[in-house]
Order: C-alpha cells, then sequence, then structure tokens
C-alpha cells in the first residue's frame, strides 16, 4: 500500500469528467482515490511508475487522459516520476498554499484529479519539473 499524506484542497471547478463521491470511490483505489480526489501524496521512491523507461504515454489514472509522453519523463532524483512538458491541453494549474508554501498545483484538465505539483527547476528546454504521483496515472506502452 502507497503511503500518503495530504496536501491542497479540492478544486470546485467544473470539469468535463464528473463523477459523485461514491462513484470516485468505486472507480478508483483507496490511494488513487486519496491523491486524486483528496489532493494527498504519495512518499517518494513509493511508486514503481517512478522507474518506467519504456516509449509511451502516462494517462490520468481517473479518467484515462493522456497527460505526458514518455520521452519527456526525466530523472530528478526527487522520489517521484518527474516530466518537462506535458501534452498541450492536458492539464491546469492552481496556486496552492497547503503546509506554509505557495506551490503550482497540476490536476487533470478533463476530470480534475490532481496530479502534482510543476516547479520552475527542470531541465531544457523548458525549465519545468512536473512532479506528479505515480498513483495518479497509469502507463500504456507503445
Amino acid at each position: 500500500m502507497t503511503k500518503l499524506r495530504k496536501n491542497a484542497q479540492k478544486s470546485s471547478q467544473p470539469f468535463a469528467v464528473i463523477h459523485t463521491d461514491e462513484e470516485w470511490r468505486e472507480r478508483l483505489t483507496p490511494e488513487q482515490y486519496e491523491v486524486l480526489r483528496g489532493h494527498g501524496t504519495e512518499l517518494p521512491g513509493s511508486c514503481a511508475l517512478l522507474y518506467e523507461t519504456r516509449p509511451g504515454a502516462f494517462t490520468c489514472a481517473g479518467c484515462g487522459q493522456k497527460i505526458f509522453i514518455g520521452g519527456s519523463k526525466f530523472n530528478s532524483r526527487t522520489g517521484w516520476p518527474s516530466f518537462n512538458e506535458p501534452v498541450a491541453g492536458s492539464i491546469g494549474t492552481s496556486q496552492d498554499q497547503s503546509f506554509g508554501m505557495e506551490r503550482t498545483e497540476v490536476h487533470c484538465s478533463r476530470c480534475g484529479g490532481h496530479l502534482g505539483h510543476v516547479f520552475p527547476d527542470g531541465p531544457p528546454p523548458t525549465g519545468l519539473r512536473y512532479c506528479i504521483n505515480g498513483v495518479a496515472m497509469n502507463f500504456v506502452p507503445d
């Protein structure tokens, strides 16, 4: 079981994929629910997708939308899967002021599921590091 810690507050923005809280609990594992719907964070190094290097796509575990392509993944040595560029239009952002910090939260643009955060310390060409909870994604190999 993936260990989690609580993060930001839930978004009230409307999304294309909407389910009741009960439906989300039925569709997702407890760990996925805690991260995607409860804004939790898996502990660093706790997800197998951290080590995924095959060509393919990383999709939202909540709705299946393609979020990242394997070629945008890099090893940030942070303990979470990291990417430098999402698929165009696949994510939204909001300000997260939890834990006394100001960060930019990343969520799926289709279902609103919390994915992780983005930081300005990534590699070229974007200079961004999308630090994403592995439990919030599925991997589809090419």
